[in-house]
């Protein structure tokens, strides 16, 4: 790459500062990720910040993910004693199963209070989760409400907001901004295909030729499928770029490919399930 992606606030450490304060309120944490790539999708710390605490995983946008590897997501995240539910929070799919998978992992904790006369107590959640993941959209139609903010700008959730979720549940959603932290530039990469990073970050040209660079690898038959060229036909990614251009009929003056058109195409067929169902990383790799 010829631009590194840089992206780690000093304000991550008051987050944390922050979190571990309100990590004494809650019985567990839910993980908002990205089940396209779980592994970029998270923060690097998280695991250390939340020590001890018990864990639900969200593998939220499942629906655009494949599900093979979704599943051994599923049995990665599983083998740390993390209760793991593939999700789309955007429609509620899945959803349904997060209250009762509240309550079978802490079911030691309800019936010691149960032990001692503290029935229907309620059950203490905090949400976690990069920015643009879908923490917020989770927290909306789990409470059945537009409460908690939603944008593509990073950071626009603050303070301690509450959230009753039924059956005795409620959501706290994280105080502070929890960060990605590009130590590994694939991470930024992996963000940026996705869109939880901002284009600007990276020229879209650039970006989809990248992002050809991994499909053609994993996924070549999904590229002959939606756009009618044969991958393996062309040594560089810019030339498959082009080819695509010249195949959708996006063409500028003289003639030549509009390349950056069908960049921005192809991010965005990608980034909406258009492809089919792909997933970026793999579990135990």
């Amino acid at each position: 790459m010829a631009q590194d992606i840089q992206w780690y606030p000093g304000h991550m450490t008051r987050t944390r500062r922050q979190m571990e304060a309100s990590l004494k309120l809650v019985d567990a944490v839910v993980e908002i990720i990205d089940a396209r790539i779980p592994q970029s999708s998270r923060n690097p710390d998280i695991d250390s910040i939340t020590a001890g605490k018990p864990r639900i995983i969200m593998l939220n946008k499942a629906d655009c993910a494949d599900k093979a590897a979704t599943d051994e997501w599923i049995k990665h995240f599983g083998a740390y004693g993390a209760k793991v539910i593939a999700c789309d929070c955007r429609s509620g799919k899945g959803l349904g199963s997060f209250v009762p998978a509240v309550k079978n992992l802490l079911s030691d904790k309800i019936a010691a209070w149960e032990k001692k006369g503290m029935k229907n107590r309620y059950l203490k959640l905090m949400v976690v989760g990069i920015p643009n993941v879908g923490k917020s959209s989770f927290i909306n139609r789990m409470s059945k409400t537009s409460k908690a903010k939603v944008a593509d700008r990073p950071g626009v959730t603050r303070g301690n907001q509450w959230f009753s979720v039924g059956g005795n549940v409620e959501l706290l959603d994280t105080p502070g901004v929890l960060w990605p932290k590009f130590d590994d530039q694939q991470v930024g990469l992996h963000l940026a295909f996705t869109g939880a990073v901002k284009d600007t970050v990276l020229d879209t040209e650039q970006l989809a030729c990248e992002l050809l660079g991994v499909l053609r690898l994993s996924y070549p038959e999904r590229i002959t499928e939606r756009y009618g060229v044969d991958p393996n036909e062309y040594e560089l990614c810019e030339q498959l770029l082009e080819a695509i251009a010249k195949k959708r009929g996006m063409l500028i003056s003289g003639g030549q490919p509009d390349t950056e058109r069908a960049a921005n195409i192809l991010l965005d067929e990608f980034r909406g399930g258009k492809l089919g169902r792909i997933t970026l990383e793999r579990a135990g790799l």
